[in-house]
C-alpha cells in the first residue's frame, strides 16, 4: 500500500450483501475490484441498497439508480476524488451518474472502449466478454460513447459452467481454476469467429482475475475495470 496516500481517494459502489445472486465467490477473488488487496492503493467500498443481478443486469432499475446516487454523494462529501462501480452494466446509469457528481464517475469498464479502438488498426475489432450478453444491450454501448465505428465484438460467459453454477446457487462451491480456464475459452472462441480482433475490454468486473492468462494466451492488449481505476486513480491523486 502507498504509504503516502493513506485516506482513499477511490470509491467503489459495490452490490448489496446478502440477496440470493451475489456472486460474492468470484468478488473474493484475487484480482477482482471488489478484493481490497487488488489495488496497492486504499479504497473505500459502500454496498448500494437493493443493487443486485437482477436489478443491475437484468432489469435496469431506476429505484437502485437512487441509491446509487445517494451513495456516491456521501462518497463526494467525504474526500472521495474519483468513483466507480463493480459492475459494467451500470453503463446504462452513466449520464445520471457522472452528472450526480463534481468528481469522476467510472460507471463501467467499456469507458474504455472508444480510447483503445484509437489505439488500434482501422481493420481491427475490439472483442467484449460480458457477464450477459443478452443483456448487455446498445443502450448500454451508446450510454458510454460507443458506436459502430468502434467496430466492438460481444461474446459472453453466461453459458460456461462455473459462472453458471454460482448464478443458479449462491452458496455454490466456485472452482476458481476451471472459472478462469473457461473464460480463457471464451476469449479464444471469439478470436477464432474474429481473428482480426485487436484487443479485448472485459466488461464484467468478475472477469479482472482472468486477464492475465487471457493476455498469455492471445498475446493481445486486455483491459479491464482494474487497468481503469489504476488510470483513475493515477490522475486524481499526487505523491
Amino acid at each position: 500500500m502507498n504509504e503516502k496516500n493513506t485516506n482513499p481517494m477511490i470509491g467503489i459502489l459495490g452490490w448489496e450483501e446478502g440477496t440470493e445472486i451475489t456472486l460474492s465467490q468470484l468478488e473474493e477473488m484475487p484480482g477482482n475490484i471488489a478484493n481490497p488487496n487488488t489495488f496497492d492503493f486504499p479504497v473505500l467500498y459502500r454496498r448500494v441498497k437493493g443493487a443486485n443481478f437482477q436489478t443491475v443486469v437484468k432489469s435496469p432499475n431506476q429505484k437502485v439508480l437512487r441509491e446509487m446516487i445517494k451513495s456516491a454523494r456521501q462518497m463526494e462529501a467525504e474526500g472521495i476524488r474519483a468513483i466507480l462501480t463493480s459492475c459494467g452494466f451500470n453503463a446504462i446509469f452513466h449520464q445520471e451518474l457522472s452528472n450526480s457528481v463534481n468528481v469522476p464517475f467510472v460507471s463501467s469498464s467499456l469507458m474504455q472502449v472508444p480510447l483503445v479502438s484509437l489505439m488500434l488498426q482501422k481493420d481491427q475489432v475490439i472483442g467484449i466478454i460480458t457477464a450477459d450478453q443478452e443483456s448487455l444491450s446498445e443502450d448500454h454501448l451508446r450510454a458510454v460513447g460507443i458506436t459502430d465505428d468502434h467496430y466492438p465484438i460481444v461474446i459472453g460467459i453466461e453459458h460456461t459452467e462455473e459462472f453458471s453454477k454460482i448464478c443458479r446457487d449462491a452458496h455454490a462451491v466456485l472452482d476458481q481454476e476451471k472459472f478462469i480456464n473457461e473464460v480463457v475459452e471464451v476469449a479464444r472462441e471469439l478470436t477464432r469467429l474474429h481473428p482480426n480482433t485487436g484487443a479485448i475490454v472485459l466488461e464484467c468486473t468478475d472477469l479482472p482475475p482472468c486477464a492475465d492468462e487471457i493476455r498469455a494466451s492471445l498475446k493481445i492488449p486486455v483491459f479491464d475495470i482494474v487497468t481503469l481505476t489504476n488510470m483513475v486513480y493515477k490522475a486524481v491523486t499526487s505523491a
